[in-house]
């Protein structure tokens, strides 16, 4: 008797369409190609993602979240908020930098199809900063933080530290003095927002 087939899900749709826009890139790779590599139909394909683009769309909102997921342990910790907000953005800047520099053919990959999908990319945006005003409220809460609106600042200080997550400074990432050049814009933000 030969062994049953692994179920085709959504997850390993995603994962097979990551290897192949690895090797493909993405103006090459094809839904076919997805479907190839997992040993079945790209109709099967298509019973989970109705459109290439969506296929597409998907993984790139997959490959997104890692960051936030990452980072929402940050954010829902009870300590010091002034300490939780560096931890916070060390961790986005960390995590960008990992991805762009531990796999630059996935991550140039990963910057094209996020251009083409600004709805996951503002879900993502959304959500980091979300993440944000969690932590400034709370330091506004503990009088801490002067915060009269926790999610303004909050926006304020995502876009105050964009040249350190914003994937199209990623080329700077690798500098010397870029930790120390990041420390300082930081400790810059606190002091800022000291009660």
């Amino acid at each position: 008797m030969s062994p049953t087939p692994e179920t085709l899900t959504a997850d390993r749709i995603l994962e097979a369409t990551e290897e192949v826009l690895r090797r493909h890139g993405p103006a090459k790779a094809t839904v076919v190609d997805v479907a190839r590599a997992l040993g079945v139909s790209h109709g099967s394909v298509y019973r989970h993602f109705r459109t290439k683009a969506a296929l597409r769309e998907a993984v790139t909102k997959r490959w997104l979240d890692r960051t936030s997921t990452a980072l929402s342990g940050i954010a829902a910790e009870e300590r010091d908020p002034q300490a939780r907000l560096r931890d916070w953005l060390g961790a986005l800047f960390e995590a960008k930098r990992r991805k762009a520099g531990d796999d630059p053919e996935l991550f140039a990959t990963y910057s094209v199809l996020a251009d083409e999908n600004g709805a996951a990319v503002g879900e993502h945006i959304a959500d980091l900063t979300d993440q944000l005003t969690r932590i400034v409220r709370a330091g506004a809460d503990a009088g801490v933080f002067v915060a009269p609106d926790p999610a303004a600042t909050a926006r304020a200080l995502f876009h105050a530290t964009g040249r350190f997550h914003d994937p199209c400074y990623a080329r700077e990432w690798k500098r010397p003095g870029i930790e120390e050049e990041f420390r300082s814009v930081v400790e810059l933000l606190l002091r800022g927002l000291r009660a």
